[in-house]
């Protein structure tokens, strides 16, 4: 029989073994750069991460917190957060040469690790509150069903890190290395944001709409302009629907 310290630490870490498994992705591919593909992962990443962000976040914050202008607060402390972060930390997107952040002499291949690393903080602090809650009140399978879903959503993000290490003269091996420990800040903020569970819970609806915020953020400012790049296409498109249905249907039935 599972046990609460069980199923926290499944909770942490499936979001990480989705992103190893995407990283696994460098080894079936033969194109070095297949930018459809790549857009496609950033539709089914968006999806996914908006889903989560309704149901598993925003929809619990409003339940429990009837003064609408605290969740408004919650959302714009998590998005300036990411902003703060977006605008001091060098990164890079994969299909692009801009360079965002504070100016650094860092290989074009860190830049990209750090970009990833930035959509994870908010996905590990997502996770972390909802099993904080969840082991508050018992009901801890449910709890899973965001971390499953971030898993999915990280599969594709894993995917566009490693595929353009390879592009950028990494080996298969050494691209799969780099993506998948890129993935690691999310159990590690996650299990930080349990071990502030008792503060957590006290304000439990602003730090579901704060961590909403952080990841919308990153939907609106990163994966939507990466699924939107390159040549017309719809295929990205109906990637996003894909998440973010595969997502709700997960809340639902899990939740």
């Amino acid at each position: 029989m599972l046990t609460t310290v069980m199923i926290m630490w499944l909770g942490l870490l499936i979001p990480f073994f989705g992103t190893t498994l995407g990283s696994a992705v460098v080894f079936f591919v033969k194109n070095k750069k297949n930018e459809l593909l790549s857009r496609c992962f950033s539709g089914i990443a968006s999806g996914v991460m908006v889903a989560a962000s309704i149901w598993s976040l925003l929809i619990p914050a409003m339940e429990q917190e009837k003064n609408i202008l605290a969740i408004v607060l919650g959302i714009f402390l998590g998005a300036l957060l990411l902003l703060f972060l977006d605008c001091i930390v060098p990164h890079m997107h994969p299909g692009t040469n801009d360079e965002e952040g504070k100016e650094s002499h860092l290989k074009k291949t860190t830049k990209l690790v750090f970009a990833v690393t930035l959509h994870n903080i908010p996905e590990g602090m997502a996770v972390g509150i909802v099993l904080a809650h969840a082991i508050q009140t018992g009901n801890l399978f449910s709890s899973l069903a965001l971390s499953i879903g971030i898993a999915i959503q990280n599969f594709p993000e894993g995917a566009i890190l490693s595929l353009p290490l390879k592009s950028n003269g990494y080996s298969k091996h050494k691209a799969f290395l780099v993506g998948a420990l890129s993935g690691i800040v999310e159990p590690v903020f996650g299990y930080v944001t349990i071990l502030f569970s008792n503060w957590i819970l006290q304000c439990l609806p602003l730090c579901l709409s704060f961590a909403a915020g952080a990841m919308l953020f990153v939907v609106v400012e990163e994966l939507v302009p990466e699924m939107a790049q390159g040549k017309h296409s719809n295929l990205p498109t109906l990637s996003f629907l894909f998440g973010f249905c595969i997502m709700m249907i997960l809340d639902v039935v899990l939740g």
